[in-house]
């Protein structure tokens, strides 16, 4: 039997430091309570009392058994891995807020909710509930409050939450307004050749923003971010052409990773195109990032905040909406709808588990509109592509 195998990326080191705590968010000074980087508060900050994952009784046994410090350390790392980086930080937000009150008795956090009703959105107030629970049932302390209970505490502070808590819906990219930003883009210019092939298959590929750029240039892990290596063509049994990319660690899969998808398209905005390019004038190994890209102090992986900044002054120079990178994902989704691929074949491609997507159809009703006329053009399809009424 083979125990304490090494763990892969339990810890993740980082060279950024933890930002200095808002003045009416800042926890007492506490050894349970490190300042720390906003991804370690669920594992670092510890309960005021034991953990109880410490002390194992074993039945009809005396005394109880002690599990040493390196022991919970390997338990909480284990755990955790469990949860995405990207979902640890969202979780922090709920930790620092609550910071003082964990455990947290039944009354305690309704009444915490409840108090923030109206002043922030039913999403924000799901965050901090599912970061405390995380917190709970990483340090083996029972959570109490019943999904039913605080489903109702939920949906009350959605219909309580202000105007300015709502964030205006994020516009969707077109092929039109990609073949506008090329347009406005070098594409023998080393940085605009990367971006456009970011965005081309982002959008084709129906993938979020972070599953093909990175955070922080310095953290770049091939482990972790998607390379040129884990890109491959294939053909299927009809000579249809498809490449794949396969992301090492995503939100929803942080351990296995996932593929996705796309296909050469007709015009402008083709995807095949723009990565051929962008290989041409950023070549490198197959250890590279995906679009990283020749900067004149090295090779550097591309970076989120890199693609958002001149995909800002192009929106601006072209005199296009404020677009946001989310709305690749949203847009790459009506695309293919508006092309009447069917509804189960897009939620393949966005790899959603459940029928979130389907919130796009409600304000788009050219997506609808071969499935509702008097002869449905789409007949008889229809009931094998459409999504379940609810």
């Amino acid at each position: 039997m083979r125990f304490g195998a090494p763990l892969p990326h339990t810890t993740e080191p980082s060279s950024s430091n933890p930002q200095i705590y808002r003045v009416n968010l800042t926890p007492k000074p506490s050894i349970l309570r490190p300042h720390c980087l906003a991804r370690d508060r669920l594992r670092l900050w510890r309960p005021a009392r034991s953990s109880t994952r410490q002390t194992v009784t074993i039945e009809n046994q005396s005394p109880s058994h002690e599990v040493s410090d390196a022991q919970l350390e390997r338990i909480l790392n284990v755990i955790g891995l469990s949860w995405a980086q990207s979902t640890k930080e969202t979780y922090r937000a709920g930790l620092l807020v609550f910071h003082n009150r964990c455990p947290i008795a039944h009354s305690l956090l309704l009444n915490f909710l409840c108090s923030c009703a109206g002043s922030y959105s039913r999403s924000a107030l799901s965050n901090y509930a599912a970061g405390l629970k995380a917190w709970h049932l990483l340090h083996g302390r029972t959570w109490q409050i019943s999904p039913s209970e605080l489903k109702a505490v939920l949906d009350g502070a959605m219909a309580s939450a202000p105007n300015t808590s709502k964030r205006p819906k994020r516009l969707p990219f077109t092929p039109a307004f990609l073949c506008s930003i090329r347009n406005h883009l070098n594409l023998d210019s080393l940085l605009d050749a990367a971006i456009f092939a970011c965005l081309t298959t982002m959008f084709y590929a129906i993938a979020r923003l972070g599953e093909f750029t990175v955070s922080v240039i310095r953290e770049f892990d091939p482990m972790k971010h998607v390379t040129r290596a884990s890109m491959l063509k294939m053909t299927d049994r009809n000579g249809l052409a498809v490449t794949k990319f396969h992301l090492p660690k995503t939100k929803c899969s942080p351990t296995k990773g996932e593929d996705t998808y796309w296909a050469a398209q007709e015009g402008p905005s083709d995807p095949s195109a723009a990565l051929d390019n962008h290989f041409r004038v950023n070549p490198a190994d197959g250890g590279a990032h995906l679009f990283a890209w020749k900067h004149t102090k090295g090779l550097r992986p591309l970076s989120k905040k890199e693609l958002i900044k001149r995909l800002a002054s192009i929106a601006f120079a072209a005199d296009l909406p404020d677009l946001k990178g989310h709305g690749l994902r949203i847009g790459g989704t009506l695309e293919y709808l508006l092309c009447g691929v069917p509804f189960k074949v897009v939620k393949t491609m966005g790899r959603w588990s459940s029928e979130t997507f389907t919130r796009y159809l409600r304000d788009h009703a050219t997506i609808l509109a071969p499935y509702i006329q008097a002869s449905p053009v789409l007949e008889p399809f229809t009931r094998y592509t459409i999504p379940p009424v609810r």
